[in-house]
């Protein structure tokens, strides 16, 4: 496959472009409804799906096969991200209104970090193509350790190596201050529980690159493909988090689908020269597992309700709610104030 620059540049403009059109929508804090989710999600899907039609188009079908194929697992394995998201909102007490930008930071950070990983991952199979099967074994290995987690192992913030760090290094507010990573007390910058939030959904992210990367290099080794497809499956993940985050508890089977996913992918990676697995056959398979894990699920939890949210941290408030008169400088150096004030700067 010959990508040009040229494609690369337009990739990245769009990418661009659409990540300004989200920020300048949500330029207000507010929060984000379920029909506004359920809107941008269709945006995102057709997003995607309208760039592997362009890869057909360009390339062929088998490429466009091998992009919708890791866009899909990419897509399933996002919701796992978007339950850990959910715990550490919850953690933190993050009003919804401000959970947006939150996320909007992670997926720019997680765009470069993954685009990091699959330069690292592209050169390692040129330079070793043996890396091959390293990574078949440690797909295979992750889905039999995913099908033996029970419905306990769910993430503890408290227990967080790197929340502790953060504790420890960087000097943090007990309370929120809008949509601002920092603010200005007594002469120095400090953060606001915000950031730590944005650090913990940025590592939280890394972890599940891990898997997710190696997992779409399975079904394609083309750079270009495996960054595109990891691309636009993570733009929509903050419309995702949404519309999934209240009814979360009811995917109690997605769990196994995923792990019986990554099992067939690095199954599929290490009989790479021994067998060769259709595109068409890749794709249909993940496709029956992820649909069967979602309707099992569904008919299996019908007229459940949600369980009790976990315990906040103690001592996180709002600022804006808690103290009216109180006035904050923010890092572009403006006042802000009970009245007149725009949520929208840091």
């Amino acid at each position: 496959m010959t990508v040009a620059w040229w494609a690369w540049a337009g990739v990245l403009a769009v990418i661009l472009v659409m990540l300004a059109v989200d920020l300048i929508a949500h330029r207000t804090a507010h929060v984000v409804g379920v029909r506004e989710a359920l809107a941008w999600s269709g945006v995102w899907v057709a997003l995607g799906v309208t760039f592997g039609l362009v890869v057909w188009w360009f390339w062929g079908a088998e490429f466009a096969g091998q992009y919708f194929a890791g866009y899909v697992i990419e897509k399933s394995l996002a919701v796992d991200n978007v339950f850990v998201f959910a715990i550490i909102f919850s953690y933190f007490g993050v009003p919804r209104k401000y959970q947006h930008r939150v996320l909007f930071y992670g997926v720019l950070g997680a765009l470069v970090f993954r685009a990091a990983f699959i330069a690292a991952g592209s050169f390692l199979i040129a330079s070793f193509s043996w890396i091959l099967y390293l990574f078949g074994a440690f797909l295979v290995y992750t889905g039999i350790k995913m099908a033996r987690q029970g419905d306990d192992d769910t993430v503890d913030p408290d227990r967080s190596i790197v929340l502790r760090a953060f504790r420890r290094v960087v000097p943090m507010t007990d309370t929120f201050h809008g949509q601002r990573f920092f603010v200005r007390q007594a002469g120095r910058w400090v953060a606001t529980p915000l950031l730590a939030v944005l650090v913990l959904v940025e590592v939280s992210d890394i972890v599940f690159a891990v898997d997710s990367i190696p997992a779409i290099f399975a079904v394609t080794q083309e750079p270009f493909l495996v960054f595109t497809s990891n691309a636009f499956a993570i733009l929509g993940l903050r419309a995702m988090y949404f519309l999934l985050a209240e009814v979360m508890h009811r995917f109690v089977y997605l769990k196994a689908g995923l792990a019986v996913v990554l099992v067939w992918v690095g199954v599929k990676m290490l009989l790479l020269d021994v067998v060769h697995i259709p595109t068409w056959l890749s794709l249909s398979v993940v496709a029956a597992v992820l649909t069967g894990a979602i309707v099992a699920s569904w008919v299996r939890t019908r007229g459940s309700t949600a369980p009790p949210a976990a315990p906040a941290a103690p001592g996180f408030t709002d600022e804006e709610e808690s103290a009216p008169s109180e006035s904050v400088d923010s890092p572009s150096g403006s006042v802000d104030s009970r009245a007149g004030r725009d949520d929208s700067r840091e």
